[in-house]
């Protein structure tokens, strides 16, 4: 049976943060332990990382992803310091990882990874996928787990980020550490179970742009126009801004049909642009030819009142149960870059309380990403500029 321990710090040394972290999750005895994933802000050195928490659990397996900033049960950080865990006891689970992934080779990657899962652990229910937030085909990685293990699986987790610059990202298994990495962890506790939601509180604006040529994940034309000029025209900039200039304010929509925007509380859901090469933008998805594109603003309002919807339709469905451990993902934009300090702790504050019990925080990881991967419609679904919750229970 697994069971589930976490913490979070802000330091600037890389071995005595990790430390600090194991000791505060696990006590005293930190080799206790199977399974370490770790958070880190960018300021880290994740080789230092890793290597310092295997020390301290010799028998873990360790991963490791970059981001820009951690949510934890002691709250939310989001400095170049910031370290997160999830430590985890008992043998219920599988890990897989891979190197050089990129939109191209999505589906072949993560399959690969996937069978090696299953040949693991044929009885796994539900996965957490971490990949590189920079040029993936993110439904494909989704198309490729579920060619394994059927629609009935449940996949959760993010893509890795950078300090919203879209230059790098990392990964780390298996004591290395990767800028286009990903992994899987795989759960097979048949006592576990798990609920992912996602929600954005954005809403789309004027008339769309047109995919008029594109070919997998990359879009080269919106409208007839070279994409990525006609794309920052449309923000009110010019070319030569970078897609860290573009992330806050230019989110993309798509329009989803009527019973799933129900269930989302939007009528769009909506994408980020991570790269551009030259005039194509690198799409976080597959973008056919004819998809419509609207760009967004954030409706503050909008924002907190979906978060608070979402938490509580989670909670109900457990009847009262409370989650052995949280695993959360955000959007970069929906931190600092898109709050001050005070709205986002409090945003925090709103999505952790219904889930404490006498005013105990469980077990929690979070990370501010590129991407957030929960469940939409009865589906796998990639999204973007969402707060995405996986809350874990004990049946």
């Amino acid at each position: 049976m697994l069971t589930f321990f976490s913490a979070s710090t802000r330091m600037v040394n890389s071995r005595r943060g990790i430390t600090e972290c194991m000791e505060s999750a696990l006590g005293a005895d930190t080799s206790d332990c199977d399974l370490v994933i770790i958070h880190a802000s960018l300021g880290h050195d994740f080789t230092e990382l890793i290597e310092t928490a295997g020390t301290l659990a010799p028998r873990a397996k360790v991963l490791a992803a970059s981001c820009c900033g951690v949510v934890g049960k002691e709250g939310v950080s989001e400095s170049m310091k910031d370290i997160a865990v999830m430590a985890i006891k008992g043998k219920e689970f599988s890990v897989a990882g891979t190197d050089g992934i990129f939109g191209h080779n999505s589906f072949e990657k993560t399959k690969a990874m996937a069978e090696d899962l299953y040949q693991q652990q044929p009885d796994t229910s539900f996965i957490y996928f971490l990949a590189s937030g920079i040029d993936i085909a993110n439904d494909r990685c989704i198309a490729a787990i579920e060619s394994v293990f059927g629609k009935a699986v449940t996949i959760f987790g993010a893509t890795s980020s950078d300090n919203m610059k879209g230059v790098v990202s990392y990964q780390a298994y298996d004591g290395h550490v990767h800028e286009h990495g990903a992994f899987l962890v795989g759960f097979a506790d048949p006592t576990l179970e798990v609920i992912t939601q996602a929600t954005h509180g954005f809403v789309a604006i004027g008339d769309p742009m047109v995919v008029t040529k594109a070919e997998g994940h990359c879009i080269y034309e919106l409208d007839g126009k070279p994409a990525w000029t006609e794309y920052t025209r449309r923000l009110g900039l010019d070319a030569s801004h970078t897609c860290g200039d573009t992330i806050p304010v230019g989110a993309l929509a798509e329009k989803l049909a009527s019973e799933t925007a129900n269930e989302y509380g939007n009528e769009h859901i909506l994408r980020v642009v991570t790269r551009h090469e030259g005039e194509a933008m690198l799409y976080a998805t597959t973008c056919p030819v004819g998809t419509r594109l609207w760009l967004t603003v954030r409706d503050e309002p909008r924002i907190f009142n979906e978060m608070d919807r979402m938490v509580k339709e989670m909670d109900a469905k457990m009847g009262g149960r409370k989650p052995v451990a949280v695993f959360h993902a955000d959007c970069l934009a929906r931190g600092r870059f898109l709050f001050n300090r005070v709205l986002k702790e409090e945003l925090v504050s709103r999505m952790q309380f219904p889930f404490s019990q006498n005013g105990v925080c469980p077990p929690w990881l979070g990370m501010y990403g590129f991407g957030e991967f929960a469940r939409l419609g009865g589906e796998n679904t990639y999204h973007n500029y969402t707060t995405a919750l996986y809350t874990i229970y004990r049946k």
